[in-house]
């Protein structure tokens, strides 16, 4: 593209997710309000209790290793929304759709997250347990990476905003499982996960990175310009399978490992 045509296409795909993010933007500030003149109680995390046979108490944020394995399950968790988010719009391209058409695709995967939102408002903890949510979203993430890959068009695309599904609760699902018994050093464990939202800006680039190397590897064995594009571009969605891996290992097993012995 040239410089005008470039710019032109961020301008298109930046206005796309404008009204959504405003919309996003008030609703959380409404909630801020809300929040702040709501009569919460003050609420003091309890002591570590002492461990049967243990010579003293946990002395070191690094002694929990479920928060440890939840602040890297968070860390493939933005990374691999940020991924669906924000490659979407230029996937849909790669593949030949017309930006009038792939502007809204971003806004899919929205939708998508805010949907299972509410969903997760009806279902969790009176039918389903944060735990089990958790384990639905990192199998149907799984799911989908295999899918995405092995298929292209329209319904490529789609199957990128469902992750939108796959994503929407694994937040508030890890986050109560990463701090449970830290204690004292709760606040601690806290900013370590909130940390963990680097992984957006770390796996996305690296998203581009993969795509970028596997059309330079296209071409050299002799595939068209545009074959090679969109055959990238889709096959860079591998790098959502490890993470989801490591989401649905964590809702499995990791949030279960008291200690490191």
């Amino acid at each position: 593209m040239t410089g005008d045509e470039k710019n032109q296409l961020l301008d298109t795909m930046a206005d796309s997710v404008f009204v959504p993010y405003i919309i996003m933007a008030v609703v959380l500030f409404v909630l801020g309000i809300l929040i702040r003149k709501a009569p919460l109680p003050h609420v003091e995390a309890e002591p570590i209790k002492e461990e049967e046979g243990a010579k003293s108490v946990k002395t070191s944020i690094f002694q929990f290793p479920q928060l440890i394995l939840g602040v890297i399950a968070l860390f493939m968790y933005v990374g691999v929304e940020v991924i669906a988010g924000d490659s979407i719009i230029a996937y849909g391209l790669s593949l030949g759709l017309p930006v009038s058409q792939a502007k809204w695709f971003t806004t899919f995967t929205l939708f998508a997250m805010v949907g299972t939102y509410a969903l997760g408002v009806i279902l969790i903890p009176k039918y389903m347990s944060q735990t089990t949510a958790l384990r639905l979203s990192g199998l149907l993430g799984i799911v989908l990476s295999l899918v995405i890959v092995n298929t292209t068009g329209f319904t490529s695309v789609l199957l990128v905003a469902a992750l939108g599904i796959a994503n929407a609760l694994v937040w508030p699902a890890i986050w109560p499982l990463a701090i449970d018994g830290l204690g004292k050093f709760t606040k601690t464990g806290a900013a370590f996960l909130i940390m963990a939202i680097s992984g957006g800006a770390i796996l996305t680039p690296m998203y581009g990175r993969l795509v970028d190397y596997l059309k330079e590897v296209y071409l050299a064995d002799g595939m068209e310009e545009v074959l090679a594009t969109s055959q990238s571009a889709n096959q860079g969605y591998w790098i959502l399978l490890p993470a989801y891996i490591i989401i649905f290992l964590y809702a499995l097993k990791g949030h279960k490992i008291k200690s490191w012995r």
